[in-house]
């Protein structure tokens, strides 16, 4: 089990606030030297096709201004591409991307693409960035994923997230399973989507998870507390969880 859970701030909804109005403010930059003031280990930004949050100058501005790792979420597209070979930002999470969609719902199909995704992986890693590919908990995916040379799974956890009572202990299960099968086959695994106080103890308590990454949830909790209480609290509740199946883990 790691010793130290990692968490990624996601920052994309301090841009789509911001762009509500246009203008600067407030300011996704500002925001993730909050969040690493406040105990995050890494910041998650997706620049989308439409550029409805994440800009290319954010991007810009992220990479040169702040000293946490950036992962970049993209779209498996040749400009994304493009801009992530230029940028070369610490990690590469290659998600799915509609237009129609609000947000990224759903994982990505490895298993029916795997032909077309690994052209990205191998372009990305040659660059030393490092390559995570966002998946539902299946075996299947998962099995994909390592046949094409990625490094890292990103569990898409929305299901559980945002299951009732009756089907979270089973969505729970789907995804300890595959965080477990994923170590086996040595990949790297993380977790991210739907990820809340009141859910994210029995996400981080997953032995085999290294990184969350978390976005939404605290930039609506920021509206009423502060984004840098929002982030202290995640992190410490990550930190309990994760002391708690250390101190029941079989000796």
């Amino acid at each position: 089990m790691p010793e130290h859970l990692r968490l990624g701030v996601n920052i994309d909804h301090v841009a789509t606030i911001r762009n509500a109005r246009g203008g600067r403010h407030p300011d996704p930059v500002r925001a993730a030297r909050l969040a690493a003031a406040c105990g995050a280990d890494g910041i998650t930004a997706h620049l989308r096709e439409d550029r409805r949050h994440m800009t290319d100058g954010d991007i810009e501005r992220l990479i040169a201004d702040i000293e946490l790792p950036l992962n970049l979420e993209m779209a498996a597209t040749d400009e994304m591409l493009g801009i992530a070979l230029r940028h070369c930002p610490h990690a590469a999470c290659i998600v799915p991307e509609r237009r129609q969609e609000r947000t990224t719902e759903g994982g990505l199909d490895v298993a029916g693409g795997r032909d077309r995704l690994v052209r990205f992986v191998d372009a990305l890693s040659a660059k030393g960035i490092r390559v995570s590919l966002f998946i539902e908990p299946e075996a299947r995916q998962i099995e994909a994923a390592a046949a094409i040379g990625a490094p890292v799974v990103e569990l898409h956890t929305g299901a559980y997230c945002e299951a009732g009572a009756g089907d979270a202990p089973a969505q729970l299960a789907r995804l300890e399973a595959a965080a477990a099968a994923a170590a086996a086959l040595g990949l790297e695994c993380h977790a991210g989507h739907g990820i809340a106080f009141d859910s994210v103890g029995p996400i981080a308590r997953i032995p085999t998870l290294a990184e969350l990454n978390i976005g939404h949830f605290l930039i609506g909790e920021a509206i009423f507390d502060g984004l840098d209480r929002a982030i202290r609290r995640m992190r410490e509740l990550m930190d309990a969880a994760r002391r708690d199946e250390r101190a029941s883990a079989p000796a």
